[in-house]
């Protein structure tokens, strides 16, 4: 199983980016994490096409799941 936190911003042009995060703690509460993504955006270190890192819209932890099949 392979997880990920997927962190969503908005950026100058008004689009959604995402940044995603391998193997994320499983205890971060929510508070962190808005703290961290509100922290990516004020050091403004991340160049995207639709322009800078401008507020926090949303993350998400994915979980997922790979079953080999035997032929």
């Amino acid at each position: 199983m392979s997880k990920v936190l997927e962190l969503y911003f908005t950026s100058e042009m008004g689009s959604t980016e995402k940044l995603t995060v391998r193997n994320p703690k499983d205890s971060l509460d929510p508070a962190a994490i808005k703290a961290a993504m509100e922290q990516i955006v004020a050091a403004n270190i991340f160049a995207t096409k639709t322009g800078a890192l401008t507020g926090v819209k949303s993350a998400r932890y994915v979980d997922r799941s790979t079953t080999d099949i035997e032929l």
